[in-house]
């Protein structure tokens, strides 16, 4: 049963890591800091706006394989794969 436990912590920290990473990126540099990241060009684009229609897609897709990879070592890890 602690295995158990310690398992289900290890993947919430794991999830709890992608949201706030999602939401760093989509709300702090797609809405907040869109101003500030403006001032600052990324293939003929502001960084803010290439952020809210581009970046955050890609962060999005980064998250997913990391988390994929994260939780196959950690099935692993705890023989549950």
């Amino acid at each position: 049963m602690e295995n158990n436990n310690t398992y289900w912590q290890e993947n919430l920290r794991l999830i709890l890591i992608c949201l706030v990473i999602w939401f760093v990126v989509s709300f702090g540099f797609g809405i907040l800091l869109v101003d500030v990241l403006n001032e600052f060009r990324l293939g003929g684009y502001k960084l803010g706006f290439w952020f809210a229609q581009q970046g955050s897609i890609y962060a999005f897709l980064g998250l997913i394989f990391w988390y994929s990879k994260k939780m196959n070592d950690l099935d692993k890890k705890y023989d549950v794969e």
